[in-house]
């Protein structure tokens, strides 16, 4: 079973209310924002954030799961004006510090550049920075990770039935957990 199935079912047993969501959401692949939200500029310091938060390894990193497009979905669609304007102050403060230290944008420095101002970010030494503003961006990176396909089944090992519950699971270091 796949999101569209899933998506197809709810739609059956909730019944006609949800028709036209359903309809938007079988029909758009990954997320979606209602209207755009992000400038140029925006997108790619979002995604240069995401992927210092959850790069690419041996499985595909947040900018390959959309999680860009996410949060700029929940940005967009969910949050309220207060709190989506506190999120893009943040934003704007990380790259007003990278054109500051570095006389370029968050995205065009060098990874470990990015490194060291996330890492000020996430101790709160930035001034301007909202409070908590690097733990929010890290969860809702890992939320939109881990709640995308690629998070799901590359990251981690997809059963969609898993069976009997196993409280003492003999996991190794480096294998993966499972999710459904």
């Amino acid at each position: 079973m796949d999101r569209r199935d899933l998506l197809a079912g709810a739609g059956a047993f909730f019944g006609v209310s949800l028709a036209l969501p359903l309809a938007r959401a079988l029909a758009a692949p990954g997320f979606a924002a209602s209207q755009p939200l992000f400038t140029q500029d925006q997108q790619a310091l979002v995604a240069a954030v995401s992927d210092r938060i959850v790069p690419a390894t041996d499985t595909p990193g947040a900018v390959a799961a959309g999680v860009p497009q996410f949060i700029e979905m929940m940005l967009a669609d969910w949050y309220a004006a207060v709190d989506r304007n506190d999120f893009l102050s943040g934003f704007a403060t990380l790259e007003a510090v990278a054109r500051g230290r570095h006389d370029r944008a968050f995205a065009a420095i060098t990874p470990a550049q990015q490194d060291v101002i996330l890492t000020d970010a996430m101790a709160n030494t930035l001034p301007a920075l909202p409070p908590r503003f690097f733990e929010h961006v890290r969860q809702i990176v890992l939320l939109g990770y881990y709640t995308s396909e690629t998070g799901c089944r590359q990251e981690r090992i997809y059963l969609p039935l898993p069976g009997r519950y196993d409280g003492a699971y003999p996991y190794a270091t480096g294998t993966k957990v499972f999710s459904s």
